[in-house]
């Protein structure tokens, strides 16, 4: 099982979203969930993660994934270098291999591994912590879809940004 999260952040809410899938080529999500948050900590440079994890977890709440995705780094240089998906990893436990996928580049994340996907000639950049970063990527290369950003990953971004209704 795959659960792919995704957090937003407004001027009255934060909204944490989670679509869980069975397998990296699935069509359509298994479970969807919208999650309000208060209360939130502020924004502290170079410390994002401590804004946004307390997020991811509450959006797990229930749940068992064998893998995590989320939208951003795991790694933001090299392994010495956590990003929010490392701090997601021993924040669960490791539990559950956790795999980010970022579609703006980060310098210093020489890790990463750039996809290409549809037409786009722009990549996702695919780190990953409990399995292999080029594996994760041909995974993120399969998933379903035709364009640059899979569809499950679009879908958990939209629930976030609240444009459609949780099913």
């Amino acid at each position: 099982m795959i659960a792919c999260l995704d957090v937003q952040y407004t001027d009255d809410r934060v909204l944490a979203a989670c679509v869980v899938f069975r397998g990296w080529k699935a069509e359509k999500p298994l479970t969807e969930t919208v999650v309000a948050i208060e209360g939130v900590a502020a924004y502290e440079p170079g410390q994002f993660y401590r804004r946004e994890l307390p997020c991811l977890l509450r959006a797990l709440e229930g749940i068992s994934p064998d893998i995590i995705i989320v939208d951003g780094y795991v790694w933001l240089g090299g392994e010495d270098h956590p990003g929010l998906g490392a701090h997601l990893y021993e924040a669960w436990g490791r539990r559950a291999v956790v795999v980010g996928v970022a579609k703006t580049r980060f310098h210093s994340a020489t890790l990463a591994v750039p996809v290409c996907r549809g037409e786009s000639r722009s990549p996702l950049y695919v780190t990953a912590v409990g399995m292999d970063a080029n594996q994760a990527a041909e995974c993120v290369a399969g998933m379903n879809g035709p364009y640059r950003v899979p569809n499950l990953l679009k879908r958990v971004d939209q629930l976030c940004r609240g444009m459609v209704a949780a099913s």
